[in-house]
């Protein structure tokens, strides 16, 4: 895994920001991340780093305050991972994004160019080669031609819940 996270520190992705080139402590969360989920046969697959959540945080799906308590919470990844939770999945299940690092600024998102799509396959492909692949939103389910649930942002939460619950068939 160290050598995916370099790589990955080391990429530039169209104009998106990479969170992991300036920052150590994201590099190793994320290595620690992709480790200890090494195993897992799943792979949620969401559009890109939030602002509030993997940009800050270094992991896919997760804010700075569910990992220590203080600073942004972000809401898809609140959604996500109580729902994995409730679903005794969280793991067992690889979270990732179809671009890893972060389009748009400190203080807003927006969705990735085709470009950065492009650029940001390699790592992708790595992540999915071999795991069963469920998309989370419209753009994965295009990139990846994969099973598809309802992203939990903007009132997705009771569908994203059910859609998940229905493609791990539990």
């Amino acid at each position: 895994m160290e050598d995916f996270v370099d790589r990955l520190a080391g990429a530039r992705i169209g104009s998106t920001h990479n969170q992991y080139t300036q920052s150590e402590l994201r590099r190793v969360r994320l290595r620690d991340y992709l480790t200890a989920r090494a195993h897992a046969d799943v792979i949620l697959v969401g559009e890109a780093a939030g602002y509030r959540g993997a940009r800050i945080s270094g992991i896919p799906f997760m804010s700075e305050r569910q990992l220590t308590g203080a600073g942004a919470a972000e809401a898809s990844a609140t959604i996500v991972q109580r729902v994995l939770r409730e679903l005794g999945v969280v793991d067992d299940v690889l979270l990732w994004n179809v671009v890893p690092t972060h389009p748009g600024t400190a203080t807003s998102n927006r969705r990735p160019t085709r470009a950065e799509v492009r650029g940001a396959r390699p790592f992708l492909d790595a992540l999915t080669r071999g795991r069963r692949v469920i998309a989370v939103g419209r753009l994965a389910a295009e990139v990846l031609d994969a099973p598809y649930v309802r992203h939990p942002s903007h009132g997705g939460a009771a569908q994203f819940a059910e859609g998940l619950r229905h493609r791990l068939a539990l």
